[in-house]
């Protein structure tokens, strides 16, 4: 995938995202629509940070994990505050789980964490391994990667209930070719992620 083209990626579910979110605690939900289309964010974001970690160093797979918990702590009362639960965590703490399942040297570590963190965190067990069988496949592109990708797709689908996630794959399969420049900002998501958020947890 292209660096221009995994930014559009992001931004197109960063307007999605944007948009399920309003539906929810703004409209209690009555434009479904918003939320179906929704459902392809974290396969987008879970793909395209795996890839982005998939040749960084140790150490900017750890700062990368360390910004996600520790935004997602941050933003876990806003969050709970926007949507009146607090439980499952917020989305940042999957797609830390699931760098950690990634990154670490233990298999054991990993099952573990997977099994008992995933009961915690949104989209529960599916949204780590989506970005598990996206790491195999970036790996070791093959049938095999390809399976587990499917079978990752098709537990998340079983999550939501629908299959609007698959949407994912013709988007980052598109937007991954587009070779465009598109600036990169580290911290940016992150904090439109805490602070749409705040914004919406005061208006709810």
């Amino acid at each position: 995938m292209t660096s221009g083209g995994r930014e559009l990626a992001k931004w197109l579910a960063l307007v999605l995202m944007t948009g399920d979110h309003v539906n929810k605690v703004l409209f209690a939900g009555a434009l479904p629509w918003l939320t179906e289309l929704a459902r392809v964010c974290l396969p987008i974001f879970a793909v395209v940070l795996v890839y982005n970690l998939a040749n960084a160093s140790p150490g900017a797979t750890a700062r990368a994990f360390l910004r996600l918990v520790l935004a997602g702590l941050v933003v876990q009362p806003l969050h709970a505050l926007a949507f009146g639960y607090w439980l499952p965590l917020n989305v940042l703490l999957t797609l830390a789980l699931g760098i950690y399942i990634c990154s670490t040297q233990s298999l054991w570590g990993a099952l573990l964490a997977w099994s008992v963190l995933g009961f915690f965190v949104d989209f529960q067990w599916a949204g780590p391994a989506i970005m598990l069988a996206a790491c195999c496949w970036f790996r070791r592109p093959g049938w095999v990667t390809a399976g587990y990708v499917l079978a990752a797709f098709a537990a998340l689908c079983w999550w939501n209930g629908n299959a609007w996630a698959l949407l994912a794959l013709p988007i980052l399969w598109a937007l991954g070719r587009v070779d465009v420049p598109v600036p990169r900002f580290r911290w940016l998501f992150l904090a439109y992620y805490v602070g749409h958020l705040a914004v919406l947890g005061a208006l709810a």
